[in-house]
């Protein structure tokens, strides 16, 4: 951190494995970034996600809130960041469904696949944390950002399937069994890695709050008009197309 003027905290994990425990990386270690940027006088952004909840039964979301609570005890100025679920050419989203596609010709719909989420562009998520270094956010807030549609499971997934231009046969998976799958997939390689605590995430809608709306806690509130994931994904998402992009679009 020395010589720094601005700390940006982006670390986080989707499942834990050995020492790297949600606590651990999402809370203590938010914490540790919070002080060293503090005792430099750094000015701050931590990202987190929407639905961190110190009273969640999720692993992962208690940490993400504790991490939230440690880096504002540090820094009350800090600005918070919390993202809906996150897509671009990297992600561990869409590409993991698109993968999981290409071998198998039935995909899950866990809870039924009627979670809500809002999918939000990697680009318009680092838009909005530079928008923070240049002091456009409010300083202690916490801001949600969201893409500019509110997709439920199954219609990502149709989204998915369309871009690629794959058909899947895609089936309803209670929680119960979701969960129980989980037990054995949290060992899993590759797409088919499935928690126990992913399971229990997607039994709550990820999206922007209206009280967000409200206060201009979004990306609208900073200027920023969201790119969508149908305009964004193909992309990307055309090497998992049978021809790659040389593959005709069917009517």
């Amino acid at each position: 951190m020395r010589d720094s003027h601005f700390a940006i905290n982006l670390v986080g994990i989707l499942a834990e494995s050995g020492a790297q425990t949600f606590e651990a990386v999402q809370g203590q270690g938010a914490g540790a970034v919070a002080r060293a940027a503090s005792a430099i006088g750094a000015r701050m952004v931590h990202v987190s996600a929407i639905g961190a909840d110190e009273n969640s039964p999720s692993d992962y979301a208690r940490a993400k809130a504790a991490g939230e609570k440690a880096v504002l005890a540090a820094i009350p100025s800090a600005t918070l960041m919390r993202p809906s679920i996150v897509f671009g050419p990297e992600d561990q989203f869409t590409n993991r469904f698109a993968s999981l596609a290409r071998i198998s010709p039935v995909l899950p719909l866990i809870g039924g696949g009627v979670t809500r989420l809002q999918p939000v562009y990697v680009g318009d998520v680092a838009t909005a944390m530079a928008d923070a270094v240049d002091g456009k956010t409010k300083a202690g807030a916490i801001y949600e950002l969201g893409g500019p549609e509110v997709l439920t499971m199954r219609e990502i997934m149709q989204i998915i399937l369309a871009t690629i231009g794959r058909r899947r046969m895609l089936v309803s998976l209670p929680f119960g069994l979701a969960k129980f799958q989980a037990m054995l997939l949290q060992f899993a390689p590759g797409p088919l890695k499935l928690t126990p605590d992913q399971v229990m995430l997607l039994r709550s809608d990820n999206v922007v709050s209206d009280a967000a709306k409200a206060a201009g806690l979004t990306l609208e509130g900073l200027g920023i008009a969201a790119d969508s994931l149908e305009a964004i994904a193909p992309q990307y998402l055309w090497r998992f197309r049978a021809a790659g992009q040389f593959q005709r679009k069917s009517a």
